[in-house]
């Protein structure tokens, strides 16, 4: 069943009943997690937090905001926007998403590089407990230094632990200007290395995005040609004070030529940037356009590195994808080391579901020996359990140990993350659980 709150003592009430009778109850924000954290896999409640929208109060001179769990990123940017402050993240489903859904994935987008994601931003949380007692952790100060960090640990705990209703963020004065840079380049490697060699300088842009081919060749098809024919690009954002700005603008530029572009522009006229920006947050929709048969999923989804090994990751994932026989689209949020895949499949073909469940587990194994994590800002859920276990395995029974002491029935999303077992094909949208050639995760073998 799925039921809508408007109070958190609704959400207490019906986790009363639920923690009684061993109900399974699935958080739920926006629905525009990729990896389906808040998929029900075992039945029960869906609670969908999404009625819980107020705006409860805006103090930009004690630089805090407090929202209910189902307050959409963007409106509370709009809200925020006649004082000169903002919610910083960025996250890439900024129109839909919830604060809620944000907190619980510790979610985060674009401008991470220069301003962190949501955990960095989260003073205080209202919790429902499995067992229905209401918590109210953290504070509406600055500086916090009273007891666990409970606050904390909910951030990026995907609904396990408890169900959060209502959220006290800090906020950010806007910045004064933002200007862009699109560099076109003839390899791949060159765009990754004029990512590692930006921020070597020293310099931290307000974002810095990387686009593969097959991401450019995509959105070009679907929007009409909007990003130059080449074979890698790079868009850099740089925010602050003007003048500030227009030294940063000159110093990006020579950086990027030092590495023979195709093409460098640079501007700082809002409609084009807006025009940059959304051809980048279309790739996705895009990749499903690019060819007619074949689908774009959220398997790969969005690992990151240590900045320094974006060349050297990019490389092996496109390696990867040509041994394997697959198309893949590499692209992110590569300053802060945040790459995306995206993987073109035949829903229909079995073959190409196991071709391409074995370079997804490929990827995210090169990504661990690089270094990095298997996921950055989306979350485990299901599609990247398998690997989140291996990469993970000396804290997943301190995990499991945290979980029983709060969930002790275990009815707060269960299945996700450490208690993932199987293929990452499992209750996908696609009828393809018959083609996994992979039933136990490496955590368990």
């Amino acid at each position: 069943m799925v039921v809508q709150p408007r109070t958190t003592e609704q959400v207490s009430e019906i986790m009363h009943l639920a923690n009684d009778n061993h109900i399974p109850v699935i958080p739920r924000g926006g629905g525009t997690g990729l990896c389906g954290s808040a998929v029900p896999i075992e039945g029960g409640i869906v609670m969908d937090m999404c009625r819980m929208d107020q705006i409860k109060d805006i103090r930009v001179q004690d630089l805090y905001v407090v929202v209910g769990a189902g307050v959409i990123y963007a409106k509370l940017n709009q809200a925020l926007k006649p004082y000169k402050f903002s919610f910083p993240p960025t996250p890439g489903s900024a129109d839909a998403c919830t604060i809620g859904g944000m907190v619980a994935l510790n979610a985060s987008g674009m401008r991470a590089i220069k301003y962190g994601a949501t955990r960095d931003y989260v003073l205080g949380l209202t919790v429902v407990m499995a067992y229905g007692d209401i918590l109210r952790t953290g504070t509406r100060t600055l500086k916090n230094a009273s007891g666990y960090q409970i606050d904390r640990l909910m951030c990026g705990s995907e609904g396990t632990l408890g169900v959060i209703t209502e959220v006290t963020l800090k906020v950010a004065p806007l910045p004064g200007m933002r200007k862009m840079v699109l560099v076109a380049f003839d390899t791949l490697e060159k765009a990754g290395r004029c990512v590692s060699d930006i921020i070597a300088k020293p310099l931290i842009p307000s974002s810095l995005e990387l686009m593969d081919r097959v991401s450019i060749d995509a959105v070009n098809k679907a929007l009409g040609d909007p990003l130059p024919d080449c074979e890698a690009l790079c868009m850099i954002e740089v925010d602050g004070e003007p003048e500030i700005v227009d030294v940063k603008l000159a110093q990006v530029e020579t950086i990027a030529r030092a590495l023979n572009p195709i093409d460098i522009q640079s501007t700082g006229d809002i409609e084009t940037m807006n025009r940059w920006n959304t051809s980048r947050k279309a790739i996705m929709t895009s990749l499903s356009a690019l060819k007619p048969h074949m689908a774009s999923v959220s398997l790969a989804d969005d690992m990151a590195v240590p900045i320094s090994k974006i060349p050297d990751a990019v490389a092996r994932y496109q390696s990867i994808a040509d041994k394997h026989g697959v198309i893949v689209a590499t692209y992110g949020h590569a300053s802060d080391g945040n790459l995306h895949t995206k993987m073109l499949v035949d829903p229909t073909d079995a073959d190409n579901w196991r071709r391409g469940e074995k370079a997804v587990m490929e990827i995210f194994e090169a990504t661990v020996e690089l270094g990095g994590t298997v996921t950055g800002e989306h979350g485990v859920g299901m599609s990247k359990a398998p690997s989140f276990q291996m990469e993970r395995i000396t804290m997943l029974e301190a995990m499991a140990a945290i979980k029983r002491a709060l969930d002790p029935n275990n009815i707060l999303n269960p299945g996700k993350l450490m208690q993932w077992e199987g293929s990452i094909l499992r209750n996908l949208r696609y009828p393809c659980d018959e083609y996994s050639e992979r039933d136990v995760p490496p955590a368990q073998k």
